[in-house]
């Protein structure tokens, strides 16, 4: 029979397992990682219309999507790089002095995810550089990784629970412990890629560069994984020293 005690914790580590899981999603699966805000420009005849049609419909290539998003006060995910340009339906028999402003994303594909970087942005000939390249890679898996991670625990915890033992539930806080250290791994990877851009590819003077809610959501899920991983290690582990001693105390 499982003391309270345990089962509390479990409970608890489950919630806080749940929580972590669905933030992280929704922190993968959203554009707001990292946003840029650059003081309001005149964007006068075609020129705004060119770099957004360059931007959603012309080749990849890392600096130009960058110096887009500077110029257009552009949002970076994972998955995800966003501009805001005018909106399509205004009138044209005046031109509006505050037109209204409307985001548009491009998801990066599979192929650019693993794409090399290079020290000199969009220079393909140019000499690549291995640290940007693994970063921007791992801050791809990493997330995908975690939640993996999670989903095994929880399916070893529905097993335990279908086989009544608590013994698997130290497998479970491991699982949890590598996916807070994922989770934490992907957060480092892509401040650090977000970094290292900034010094080969300079922004314009008076652009400013935030956190969005986006990574935000992602460093909550990484303490409450961590702390779901050291309720259900210490419940595993608790629970075993209590019954070893229940077992010999039986005995003698």
């Amino acid at each position: 029979m499982v003391d309270n005690r345990y089962a509390t914790a479990l409970v608890i580590g489950s919630v806080l397992s749940l929580l972590a899981t669905v933030y992280l999603s929704v922190a993968v699966g959203t554009q707001h990682w990292y946003q840029y805000s650059c003081p309001p420009v005149k964007n006068e005849g075609s020129n705004a219309t060119e770099l957004r049609d360059d931007f959603i419909n012309g080749e990849f290539n890392e600096k130009t999507f960058s110096q887009t998003m500077f110029r257009l006060n552009g949002t970076l995910g994972l998955w995800w790089r966003c501009i805001q340009v005018p909106s399509e339906s205004r009138s044209y028999w005046f031109k509006e002095p505050d037109p209204k402003m409307e985001t548009q994303c491009v998801s990066f594909t599979l192929p650019q995810q693993f794409s090399p970087k290079y020290k000199y942005s969009g220079n393909i000939n140019g000499e690549e550089d291995m640290l940007r390249t693994y970063l921007w890679r791992c801050q791809f898996l990493l997330p995908l990784v975690s939640l993996a991670l999670v989903f095994l625990g929880g399916l070893v915890g529905v097993c335990a629970c279908l086989c009544r033992s608590f013994t698997p539930t130290l497998g479970v806080g491991v699982l949890h412990l590598l996916a807070g250290l994922c989770t934490l791994g992907t957060v480092c990877c892509f401040l650090a890629g977000v970094d290292l851009l900034k010094q080969y590819s300079p922004p314009p003077e008076g652009l400013e560069g935030s956190l969005g809610w986006s990574l935000y959501l992602a460093l909550i899920s990484f303490p409450l994984q961590m702390m779901a991983a050291a309720l259900f290690l210490w419940a595993a582990r608790s629970h075993r020293k209590n019954y070893t001693r229940m077992t010999a105390y039986r005995v003698a």
